[in-house]
């Protein structure tokens, strides 16, 4: 007998308005919609101080600022979430 392989077939998943996580598009890396731009790329040019404009004028305007808020807003909220559940594992208040 041989064992059967569990196989994940990973769909296509919206993350709000400009974020999209496709299996046929960068090997499923989150980007912005209709692009092939990483939304990681994109918060390493913010960490590193870039002005949004300037990062909007590197893709050539295919981004927006708006597009560069909503992937700041998620990777906070994906911290704040990370934070929150370690902090329930161990006990501590939510300040």
């Amino acid at each position: 007998m041989t064992a059967r392989k569990e196989v994940t077939v990973m769909k296509r998943r919206e993350y709000g308005r400009y974020i999209v996580s496709d299996p046929k598009v960068c090997h499923g890396a989150l980007t912005f919609k209709g692009t092939r731009i990483l939304v990681s790329v994109v918060l390493d040019m913010v960490a590193r101080g870039m002005s949004w404009d300037e990062i909007c004028r590197e893709f050539h305007d295919r981004i927006s600022k708006e597009h560069i808020a909503e992937a700041v807003k998620l990777a906070k909220d994906a911290l704040m979430q990370q934070v929150n559940r370690k902090r329930a594992k161990t006990g501590a208040l939510m300040a």
